[in-house]
């Protein structure tokens, strides 16, 4: 009997563990299982909105950035526009100022030839006598063995006597066109086309096939205007003048070599390395 009075307590106990927590408990539990769901619910939708709104602002953002980047990018190209614009006008410009400076650089050279050609009053009118090269100088007296040079009409511009020169060349009256250009020598030795009448003075003669006085004009291109630009062609020219020369194809070989070395870019150097070919090749 003891044994069994002992053993239902813990009987008892162990129904009551066994046995689940009253309806209300539950309910309880449910409603707050409930609450923090909505809770969560709410949060998650107001994080929604937030990322929405942000992502909004963020699109509002690009796009002012994208506005503001097309914006300045056009206004790079406007004002590189309106450089290359400014530029163009600014070369325009200066290659209009250069023109007019060697305008009246050349207006200013034929006033002072004119001032200096127009006969004083009273004074008798002199030949100018230039030798068969041209190298006689302005204001020297004719000699005995030399050629004059018919005188410029007074007022004549330095332009028109080189043209008139120039022309006869040009049709092939080679004799006319010497004495035009050395009569343009005789009176105006330094002007910027000197050069030009003395190396036309040397074609001349070439053509005439009077060779010395053709050498003789064009050495004078080379010694009297060293600077000139018709110096290559003057020492290649005189080259080819000296090969029809008896016996002076060395000196037309020292000629080419000049060229060649002195002035390599030019076309005269490259004419003189043909020629410098043709003559150091063995005669068949």
């Amino acid at each position: 009997m003891t044994f069994r009075f002992l053993g239902l307590p813990a009987l008892a106990l162990a129904l009551i563990t066994l046995c689940p927590p009253p309806a209300a408990a539950v309910d309880r539990e449910h409603q707050q299982l409930e609450a923090d769901i909505r809770m969560l619910q709410e949060q998650a939708q107001q994080l929604q909105q937030m990322l929405t709104s942000l992502g909004d602002a963020l699109k509002q953002l690009t796009s002012r950035i994208d506005d503001q980047t097309a914006l300045e990018r056009k206004s790079f190209a406007d004002g590189k526009i309106q450089m290359d614009n400014l530029s163009g006008d600014l070369r325009i410009v200066r290659e209009k100022v250069d023109e007019t400076n060697v305008r009246l650089g050349s207006l200013s050279q034929e006033v002072e030839a004119l001032r200096t050609s127009l006969p004083q009053p009273g004074a008798p009118t002199a030949p100018v006598a230039i030798t068969s090269d041209g190298s006689q100088p302005q204001g020297a007296p004719a000699e005995a063995g030399t050629q004059t040079a018919p005188v410029p009409i007074p007022g004549q511009t330095p332009t028109r006597l080189f043209e008139s020169a120039q022309n006869d060349y040009f049709l092939g009256n080679y004799p006319l066109a010497i004495e035009g250009f050395k009569a343009y020598l005789g009176y105006y030795p330094k002007s910027d086309m000197a050069d030009d009448a003395l190396f036309q003075i040397g074609e001349s003669y070439s053509y005439l096939n009077k060779w010395t006085e053709a050498v003789a004009a064009y050495g004078r291109v080379i010694s009297d205007y060293p600077a000139g630009n018709r110096v290559p062609d003057a020492y290649f020219k005189r080259g080819r003048a000296l090969e029809n020369i008896p016996g002076q194809n060395d000196q037309a070989k020292q000629n080419y070599q000049t060229v060649i070395d002195k002035f390599q870019d030019s076309q005269a150097a490259a004419l003189a390395i043909q020629r410098l070919e043709a003559l150091n090749r063995p005669a068949r």
